[in-house]
């Protein structure tokens, strides 16, 4: 089926354009985002199977373009295995007190999630790397990282109290009793 780009650039790119900017702040970003967009349909345009499918065809590719700019945008923490050091970005005081308590509380988890949160957490592996690395399937990996991820919370709110501000962000906490070792 042959469809002609630039008609379906005339046709689309504002709508498509309009749909950008409603989720994301920046309009040079936008304006990238449409651009990847039709290299995407320039490379894919031959695998659309009907015209009538068209638009929301476009319409996922736009939304999928727009979830790997987030995904992209992301950034890792890097913290040793060997020695517990304040995350340098954190901006409160309490913040970088409780990065200090990862370290020892990880270390204390039984040893696949210790070993799931280490690669997940802390090397900013995939799940789909820490299956291969550990030998076990993408959903036990998962399992395992969000189970490892669970006794640390639990561990944390055992120990601790914490406050958060108006936007849900840690701003204190204070130490439930003086048995907690590793805060």
């Amino acid at each position: 089926m042959a469809l002609n780009i630039e008609n379906i650039w005339k046709e689309y790119r504002e709508r498509l354009f309009q749909f950008i900017k409603k989720r994301v702040s920046n309009l040079d970003t936008a304006e990238d985002i449409i651009q990847n967009i039709f290299l995407k349909i320039y490379d894919k345009i031959d695998s659309l199977q009907s015209k009538e499918k068209l638009q929301s065809w476009l319409y996922q590719i736009t939304r999928n373009t727009i979830i790997d700019y987030y995904r992209d945008k992301k950034t890792t923490v890097e913290i040793s295995e060997d020695l517990p050091q304040p995350i340098e970005e954190a901006s409160t005081k309490a913040l970088r007190e409780l990065s200090e308590c990862l370290i020892p509380m990880i270390n204390k988890l039984p040893a696949h999630y210790k070993d799931a949160i280490i690669l997940s957490e802390l090397k900013g592996m995939t799940h789909k790397e820490i299956s291969h690395a550990q030998g076990i399937s993408l959903s036990g990996s998962k399992s395992q990282v969000q189970r490892g991820r669970g006794i640390l919370k639990k561990m944390l709110t055992d120990c601790c109290q914490f406050e958060f501000d108006h936007s849900g962000r840690l701003y204190d906490y204070e130490q439930k009793s003086k048995s907690c070792v590793d805060c």
